[in-house]
């Protein structure tokens, strides 16, 4: 994986996609929580590209998860589609991919991750509703005209959707699961289109009841994953007693949510 080998015995976790998964460990973003849940357990890789689609992914699929690698990654998380998605430029530049083609695409990268390893499990997320007033404000003046629509990240949700059900693979349908809040328009997002705090929230709560709910073995829920170096140890934290110690090591308490 790009030369990066875990520890022996650590999962990796890589996430693919375009800006929101490179945003992903900012502003309280959903990498960052899985990064913090999966502590000690796996390690969570970041594999992001701003501006990216899925023509670009099956580009470099061979180059980010290479069939030779030693090692393989235990779970991909997967997202493309917000670029696809946008409206074709009359230049014939820019990110727009037709959505048969996109389909064709995801179903290449799939492919590609499921034949890495028999223990590799995928997860893909599909294109999540826009606030399309919050957008156009938001949308620098040194770029040409991007016209994202609710419509087509309605589309470019659905093909997603209906490929995984497809393909036997686990997928989070981030349009009607963010939809889902009343205020998901003005909440879920910084600028329209890139998730907020409180929009990496459902992320992170939909990932993690597919991998509860998951019969995959091993199970790569956190709560049953076992914890690296968890023994207990003589150095531990004195107890009140004094005559022993305790084990901090699956300690939560510094978590604002405490995620099941």
């Amino acid at each position: 994986m790009l030369g990066f080998a875990p520890p022996p015995g650590r999962p990796l976790f890589v996430l693919f996609g375009s800006s929101i998964v490179q945003f992903s460990f900012s502003n309280g973003g959903w990498g960052a929580a899985l990064a913090d849940i999966y502590a000690r357990k796996a390690d969570i890789l970041l594999r992001g590209y701003i501006g990216w689609n899925s023509r670009r992914a099956i580009q470099v699929i061979d180059k980010v998860f290479p069939k030779d690698s030693p090692v393989q990654p235990s779970l991909v998380i997967v997202y493309f589609g917000g670029n696809d998605s946008v409206a074709a430029h009359s230049s014939g530049l820019g990110p727009h991919v037709p959505l048969e083609e996109y389909i064709d695409n995801m179903r290449k990268i799939a492919q590609h991750l499921k034949s890495l390893c028999d223990k590799t499990r995928v997860i893909f997320l599909s294109c999540p509703p826009l606030n399309e007033e919050t957008l156009r404000k938001s949308t620098s003046t040194v770029l040409s005209e991007i016209v994202r629509t609710n419509e087509t990240c309605r589309l470019y949700s659905e093909a997603c959707v209906s490929l995984c059900k497809e393909m036997d693979i686990k997928v989070v349908d981030l349009w009607n699961a963010m939809q889902k809040r009343d205020d998901w328009a003005t909440s879920c997002f910084t600028d329209g289109l890139h998730l907020s705090e409180e929009g990496s929230k459902i992320v992170v709560e939909e990932i993690l009841t597919i991998l509860k709910e998951a019969e995959w073995d091993p199970c790569l829920h956190w709560k049953v994953m076992p914890t690296e170096f968890g023994e207990d140890s003589p150095y531990d934290l004195v107890s009140s007693s004094g005559q022993s110690t305790v084990n901090p090591s699956d300690w939560t308490f510094h978590r604002g949510i405490q995620w099941d």
